[in-house]
């Protein structure tokens, strides 16, 4: 059993969602989005995306904490600040003891959608679906919530391999 935290950074809005895994039984906890005043400082943005995150592992005890990895967006500025937002995020999982996995957008996409191509709405919809939600989480609670539902499909896959006796033509036997 773990309680995986997902993490989908941004500058002025960084979505949270906690998932509970039991074998292939899948639960939401929560999710929502640290909004931040676009006329605030960075350092004082970074911070309240640092405080906020403490806030909810220190109330959720996550066991697992997983992030989108930064992309390339369209302007330099942007990125920077995304991964100055990812950097906060981090530094809050791993002062209280948490190991961090990163992954790509496109890998996140691909594990909860099926194709790394998916669109936002696709995102929501597969997450909602997936979850059992009642309503369609906002799109970077969506985000976050896939990112843990892409940690949790990559553990299990791991897990599987680990257990397999040996592969036959690239396949687990």
């Amino acid at each position: 059993m773990s309680l995986v935290l997902g993490v989908d950074p941004g500058s002025r809005l960084t979505g949270f969602g906690l998932v509970q895994s039991l074998g292939a039984k899948l639960d939401y906890v929560t999710s929502g989005v640290i909004r931040i005043a676009p006329t605030l400082p960075l350092p004082e943005r970074l911070d309240l995306i640092y405080e906020s995150l403490i806030e909810v592992i220190e109330k959720h005890q996550p066991s697992e904490f997983a992030i989108e990895s930064v992309f390339m967006s369209k302007s330099a500025g942007s990125a920077l600040k995304l991964g100055q937002a990812r950097g906060a995020a981090i530094v809050a999982a791993t002062s209280q003891g948490l190991e961090v996995h990163e992954y790509e957008a496109r890998k996140v996409k691909q594990s909860v959608v099926g194709t790394g191509a998916a669109d936002k709405l696709q995102v929501q919809h597969m997450v909602k679906t997936l979850l059992k939600l009642p309503k369609t989480p906002q799109e970077d609670a969506a985000d976050a919530l896939a990112v843990a539902l892409c940690h949790i499909n990559t553990q299990k896959h791991l897990l599987s391999v680990a257990q397999s006796k040996h592969f036959r033509r690239g396949r687990l036997v």
